[in-house]
């Protein structure tokens, strides 16, 4: 039987993963291969002045050294979308003897073994020429400046007049609030294989964006781009820090065709901190007026967020902020502060999800100040349409997420006074906020092989990061074909597959199952016509557009013939058939905005003499248009969430200010949540399918699991505690002595 689009079916790559039978960048079982170290900077600013790699190279194993002195010419990319490529950082890697950040790539280190490499890296003798670092934003705010932006919002928003209107409220808030550095910290740290053949190169990489990778590489070494290859059969998690593509991709290749033999380039955790981007710190300024019925009039959102000196990286705080209320005067501003640290890069839901913390924060000391309930105080600022864009949301069901999740967590329980409720030596407190992430898609591609064994394959050259992108693909083909999952084999992680776009912008779904929805229709478009021209067919003659597909059976629509795929090809004496299918989006995007909505309930204990807080229970309520598999779906959801847990209360990166190093480059000391951080999650989707969005029905679910969580958490915080923390993560500290 068919696989039913929406079921929560088991992984189908599930046994690989848990047997270990699944390949990560590092796993491949390549021949000969080398191993590579990055030598880095261990000043934050200044230049190298002298770099003695002789005792280097005199150790035992060492095969090459390379720095800027004798690293082959590397090409300055487009560094964009545009191009379906994207460098990590505009600064090319060994450009020139400036140091701007610690752990820059200085040389690269390859010997017979890892342990040599790691030795002989360690033998590199570099004597600098050090400047005092900016290190923070405050060493810095002289250099401020209004960025380009990335493309995910406007960087500066006005309608109305925020300002004025803010005059006239009867209730205002007026307040800052922060985030830190955070780092995205997969379980797989970031890898690279690098193998060369004939002239054509082969990299084995974890990576999001298999073309995207493809293409900076292959623009960056001067070659045509249908001679590099990448491979990404598993991904083991990005969140954003495998996006694009860094120096260890394109030094990989380089160093292996130096020392003609493969090689391969893990970074270690420490590495992970330094050399592939992070969330940035944020600063962020909200004002908020409203009526005296607690209705909108005015917000301004400012946001200040650092980047570096050798690329610019903004984070959109205020991207949400124009569509996400129905208010009449919005101001929006965004600039950014180089810092002598490594350029930032997206992290799930950049922009909203540290951006929806100073809203939401905001929004939940607005409903205490009036004293209208926080559920009804957004319900009375619901926006029907999308007050940004003037236009009608394409699918919105924001109202019903408030009132499932309310009622799940049983709000009207709630005692609304602060510090009011008590379990033991617990004080108890409830928070909400609002969920939003935009529903993007890209062009994608997919082919169907239908097989005369009677299986069938989906190709694209997407990624699984771990969200069951095999799964799906596999899923969907299934349900249009009407053969068993089983019989369906996905086949993902390639750059030689049709294109698809970069795993990230939660638009993986919307931009691969429509390409697997019409490359599945295609192929059988085309065995139905294939039957009908074969005289020796018993279909023979019939029109191919009245015939039925059912059950891995093409046939008339009385079933008085039918013939399975297998059958159909075996009388043809083809062994397979193929199509493709392409789409992108057209005009709706004109016509409609494309936004999933959520609702975040937060139930946390605080303890009144350690100030621990512990998040007891989360209820969150997604519109995300269709399912495509209940599970993974669900699965995206808990992680999400649980990232938005550490966010809250754990997760910041912290650097010595005296040389910009990062102190907490570890998993000791950089914190995320562990399975006794983590107690009852229970997210439920509403499953109504976006009508306009793509042919599937369905938007990406990625990344809006994390927004509202912060907020929400900190919004049950006060009402526990009286207690109202605008700088995250909310630590012990905050608690027992607030406003430090």
């Amino acid at each position: 039987m068919s696989a039913t689009i929406g079921s929560p079916l088991d992984r189908v790559e599930g046994k690989r993963k848990v047997t270990g039978d699944a390949r990560y960048a590092a796993d491949f079982p390549i021949s000969h291969v080398a191993y590579c170290v990055p030598v880095v900077s261990t000043i934050a600013s200044g230049r190298i002045k002298s770099i003695d790699s002789m005792p280097a190279k005199q150790s035992s194993g060492v095969l090459a050294i390379i720095t800027r002195e004798n690293c082959p010419k590397i090409n300055r990319t487009r560094n964009d979308f545009g191009s379906w490529t994207k460098m990590g950082e505009a600064r090319l890697p060994f450009e020139d003897d400036v140091v701007h950040y610690a752990g820059q790539y200085i040389a690269l280190v390859v010997a017979i073994t890892l342990e040599q490499a790691i030795n002989a890296a360690s033998l590199v003798k570099v004597e600098y020429e050090e400047k005092t670092p900016a290190v923070e934003m405050d060493d810095a705010l002289e250099a401020i400046y209004v960025p380009k932006g990335m493309g995910f919002g406007a960087v500066n928003y006005e309608r109305g007049d925020a300002a004025g209107a803010m005059g006239g409220a009867a209730y205002r808030i007026d307040a800052n609030y922060s985030t830190p550095v955070e780092h995205h910290n997969p379980m797989e740290p970031s890898a690279t294989t690098a193998v060369w053949n004939d002239g054509d190169l082969t990299l084995y990489d974890s990576t999001q964006w298999v073309m995207g990778a493809r293409n900076s590489v292959a623009d960056m070494l001067g070659m045509d781009r249908e001679r590099v290859r990448i491979v990404a059969e598993f991904v083991g998690g990005g969140f954003g820090c495998k996006g694009f593509t860094w120096p260890h991709q394109v030094l990989a290749a380089i160093a292996a065709r130096a020392v003609e033999r493969p090689v391969k380039l893990v970074l270690s955790r420490q590495q992970m901190f330094s050399a592939c981007g992070h969330r940035p710190e944020t600063r962020q300024h909200v004002g908020v007026g409203a009526d005296g019925e607690g209705r909108l009039l005015a917000i301004g959102h400012d946001t200040i967020s650092e980047t570096s000196t050798v690329d610019e990286h903004a984070e959109m705080c205020g991207v949400t902020t124009p569509y996400l209320y129905a208010c009449p005067n919005i101001r929006v501003t965004h600039k950014v502060v180089p810092v002598n640290i490594a350029t930032p890069t997206p992290m799930r839901a950049p922009g909203e999800s540290p951006g929806l913390f100073a809203i939401e924060s905001a929004l939940d000391e607005l409903s205490w100040l009036a004293g209208i309930d926080p559920v009804e105080l957004r319900l009375r600022n619901y926006a029907a349409t999308d007050p940004g864009k003037n236009l009608p949301f394409s699918s919105k069901h924001l109202r019903e997420c408030y009132e499932l999740g309310r009622d799940r967590i049983g709000w009207s329980e709630r005692s609304p006074a602060l510090r009011s409720m008590r379990d033991g030596h617990s004080l108890i407190g409830f928070g909400m906020a609002t969920a939003t992430y935009p529903g993007y898609r890209m062009p994608g591609a997919a082919i169907a092989r239908l097989h005369d064994d009677g299986t069938a394959s989906i190709s694209s050259a997407t990624q699984d990061m771990g969200g069951g992108t095999y799964t799906t693909m596999a899923q969907y083909a299934s349900s249009i074909l009407g053969i068993p999952i089983e019989s369906v084999r996905a086949i993902l992680g390639d750059s030689r597959l049709p294109p698809a776009p970069v795993s990230g912008g939660s638009m993986t779904t919307a931009s691969v199952m429509p390409a697997v929805h019409a490359a599945a229709e295609a192929v059988l478009e085309k065995l139905a016509r294939y039957a009908v021209d074969d005289k020796a067919s018993p279909l023979f003659g019939k029109k191919a557009e009245e015939l039925v597909a059912d059950a891995g059976r093409l046939g008339t629509k009385d079933k008085k013939i039918s013939l399975s795929y297998g059958e159909i090809l075996r009388g043809l004496k083809l062994a397979r058939i193929e199509a493709e299918g392409h789409v992108q989006a057209g005009d709706e995007q004109k016509h409609y905005s494309f936004h999933s909505f959520g609702a975040q309930f937060a139930q946390v204990r605080v303890d009144t003499d350690l100030g621990v807080v512990r998040v007891s229970r989360m209820v969150s309520v997604f519109d995300v248009g269709r399912l495509i598999n209940a599970k993974t779906v669900r699965s995206q959801a808990l992680s999400g969430i649980t990232q938005g847990i550490g966010m809250a209360l754990m997760e910041q990166t912290l650097y010595d200010r005296r040389n910009g190093k990062v102190v907490s480059d570890n998993l000791a000391d950089y914190l995320v949540p562990v399975n006794a951080d983590v107690e009852q999650i229970e997210p439920f989707f509403l499953d109504i399918p976006d009508p306009y969005i793509n042919a599937v029905g369905a938007r990406g679910v990625g990344e809006i699991a994390i927004t509202g969580v912060a907020p929400a958490i900190a919004n049950a915080v006060y009402h526990a505690t009286g207690i109202r923390v605008r700088q995250l993560p909310i630590t012990i500290e905050k608690l027992i002595e607030p406003g430090k």
